[in-house]
This record gives C-alpha cells, structure tokens and sequence, in this order.
C-alpha cells in the first residue's frame, strides 16, 4: 500500500514538473515565469527595444499574479524601450538610408517621417511606439532628420517611460480584472480573454498606423 502510494505520488510530482518544463495551461505559464523571473526580465527587456506592444501588454498581465514585479517591469521596459530607440537613432545618424535601400516598404516610411521630423518630432518621439507601422523605424528616421542627439535623448528617455508605464499599466490592470471574474475552474475563459485582449490592442495599433500615415 505504501509502496502505491508513493508512486502515484512520484507520477503526481513528474506532471506538474512537465507542467513547469512545457505550460499547457496559463496558471502553468504563470507560475514558469514566476520561477524563471531573472531570465523573463531579460526576453522582456530584448522585447521591449523593438516596443513590442503585445509582450508588454502580456508582462502586465503576469504582474497582477506575482508572477512578475510591475516596479521591476517599469524599469526593464523603460531602459529597453530607450535603449532600442537610441540605436537605432545612431543608426541612422551613422549610416542614413543606404542600408535600408533592399526594405523598400522601411525605406518609404522612414522617408516620411523624415520630412515630418522638422515640424512634428515632439509628437512622434511622445506616440510613434504606439503605431504598429512606424514604432520599428522611426528611431532611423529620427538619426536621419536633422535632429539633434540631445534634443532626441531627452524627449526619448520620457516616451520611453510614458509608454512602459501605460502599456504594462493596462495589461496589469486588465489581469487584476480578469481575476475577479474567473475561478480556477475557468482558466480556460481566462486564457481566451487574454486572447481576447491581445487581439484587440493589435487591432487599435494598426489604426493607430492608418491614422498616423494619413496625418
């Protein structure tokens, strides 16, 4: 009986580790963030350099479990997000738009804000991570303009925490909700609405595109 009983314990213990190794579930993920902290910092920092906007959104979900540090979180995506866009600025300063010449899609739309730099650079520095079609290579086109390093430095080091703190703010805010309305019965609820959630804050940034394309 005893030696039953400590192999059902044993087979217990091997699937909730396997659990840990590959989540099938999102408590399980959770939980693999919680126990992996040091190097989910380090994907989301990488992440946060290219403003990835639905990781970020996800890294606020997985603060309001404890899964993660919201305080460390701002951190990590302000200094990535600032650092991603401080290369990229030196890129473009260093090399203009000659490499970008075999992306003729990259090379349009850093042409365009370009020519909009001069007389709008406050207002795009402040939201450009915010658009899906420009986030990615603005910083370029800031290197290419005549803009100069400091100017951009500064304006550059406050989008980068306004945007940490919003988008990891309502990705927080939302986990903090969907806790409420759901049990561990139904994880799987709780699964699609974070789908759900992602879905739609990717469908807001391509309008955000559109309307920052037609501005």
């Amino acid at each position: 009986m005893g030696q039953n009983r400590q192999v059902r314990y044993d087979h217990l213990k091997l699937l909730c580790d396997s659990s840990l190794i590959f989540p099938t579930d999102l408590a399980s993920f959770l939980e693999l963030l919680r126990l992996n902290g040091d190097a989910a910092y380090v994907l989301v920092l990488a992440f946060a350099a290219s403003h990835s906007l639905l990781l970020t959104l996800f890294a606020g979900y997985a603060s309001s479990s404890g899964a993660l540090n919201l305080g460390a979180l701002i951190v990590v995506v302000w200094t990535g997000s600032f650092l991603g866009d401080a290369i990229r600025f030196w890129i473009g300063r260093r090399f203009k738009n000659q490499w970008l010449s075999p992306f003729p899609r990259l090379l349009r739309t850093s042409q365009t804000v370009v020519q909009l730099v001069d007389r709008y650079y406050v207002w795009l520095i402040l939201f450009h991570r915010y658009a899906h079609g420009i986030r990615g290579v603005a910083g370029f086109a800031y290197g290419m303009s005549r803009l100069p390093w400091p100017t951009f430095l500064v304006f550059n080091f406050v989008a980068a925490g306004l945007w940490s703190g919003v988008v990891l703010s309502v990705g927080h805010a939302f986990g903090q909700v969907s806790e409420k309305l759901m049990s561990d019965a139904f994880s799987g609820f709780g699964v699609f609405m974070l789908i759900v959630f992602l879905v739609l804050s990717w469908i807001l940034s391509r309008k955000l595109e559109r309307v920052a394309k037609q501005s």
